[in-house]
């Protein structure tokens, strides 16, 4: 989609609001990475309420934007507007060599490496439990290519990761869509997630703390949506996937990654997972109630399938449906990558 070019007058504003020292510097610290008021005081040694006023003179300009995480509130460079890509200009004019532009940049990522050590200590609580589940079902390589093999190859516009936790998910199609936006009610795992994409210089690739139920998107927004291994934790899974559909554009996709049927209680008992897997029947009422056509079901069963300690990973493609003038649904194969209909699961 075409940008727009600036008026005289915005522009003004937006000059006006950049032409000064500390928001110079701002906008410097904001390109490729979020931070937050806090973040900001550490690194620029300036009181919160002095840099609470330089944010908000940069944000009402559109040069920066903001979103909240919590009690916590974010900031990044503005996308997709003409005042983005004046900041963006800006930014790419300034001498990065230049001193206090370097320090400041130093003062950043000590700041992201503190929060990351946070980040990981958290993950490293959790590892073992996370690395036991994995053990049961197939290796996560042989996941993953199956879900690229599902979704196809986009490009998507937005693509959109329910319950992101880790960020991978993101990591794994960052490179099939023009923008990725995770998220998750956990704090902790946002912090990681985060940290994992500015490492991996995903830019584009963000995550947001937000309620798979209630999502901050207009409908139609998106194009591709995933639920990795979210549904079973849930006590009303037909709410997550409705909320899925109305985020979907017609034609976009809905790609659900989830356990089979199983009787591991365990698993319900010491992870708190609500349902013991989920069955395709299930998933298929579920989909059509949200508007969806289920276009294809895949099960991956570890070796010794029959062995009832183990885990099938089971995963759904479904369409969000559209009706044209003529009644028929539009065709989607300009994305490629999804069966034409649905397959039997793996005896």
């Amino acid at each position: 989609m075409a940008v727009h070019k600036l008026s005289l007058e915005p522009a003004l504003s937006a000059l006006r609001a950049a032409g000064e020292s500390t928001r110079l510097r701002i906008l410097a610290l904001l390109s490729g990475r979020e931070l937050n008021v806090k973040d900001l005081t550490q690194i620029l040694g300036q009181s919160q309420p002095r840099l609470s006023r330089h944010l908000k003179l940069l944000s009402e300009a559109g040069l920066i934007e903001r979103f909240r995480e919590g009690s916590w509130v974010f900031f990044r460079l503005a996308e997709g507007t003409p005042e983005a890509l004046l900041a963006e200009a800006i930014v790419a004019g300034l001498d990065r060599d230049d001193p206090v532009l370097q320090l400041d940049a130093a003062r950043a990522t000590a700041v992201q490496k503190s929060r990351a050590e946070a980040a990981q200590n958290y993950f490293k609580a959790h590892a073992k439990e996370w690395d036991r589940i994995r053990s049961l079902h197939v290796a996560e390589d042989q996941v993953e290519q199956a879900m690229i093999d599902a979704l196809g190859r986009g490009p998507f516009d937005l693509l959109v990761d329910l319950g992101t936790g880790t960020g991978r998910i993101l990591e794994l199609f960052a490179g099939k869509a023009d923008r990725a936006l995770g998220f998750d009610v956990s704090h902790e795992m946002l912090s990681y997630a985060r940290m994992k994409l500015e490492g991996a210089g995903l830019a584009h690739a963000q995550v947001r703390h937000g309620d798979l139920f209630h999502l901050p998107l207009a409908d139609g927004e998106a194009d591709a949506v995933v639920l990795h291994q979210v549904l079973h934790f849930l006590e009303e899974p037909a709410l997550a996937i409705a909320e899925a559909s109305r985020v979907l554009e017609p034609g976009g996709r809905l790609l659900i990654v989830d356990f089979a049927p199983h009787e591991l209680e365990f698993l319900r008992e010491e992870q708190a997972h609500r349902r013991l897997g989920l069955a395709s029947e299930q998933i298929g009422r579920w989909c059509a109630d949200a508007g969806l056509d289920l276009k294809s079901h895949h099960d991956l069963a570890p070796a010794g399938s029959g062995d009832e300690s183990k885990l099938t990973v089971s995963l759904w493609l479904a369409e969000k449906a559209s009706v044209g003038a003529a009644g028929e649904k539009p065709n989607s194969a300009a994305k490629d990558g999804a069966a034409s209909s649905v397959e039997e699961a793996a005896a």
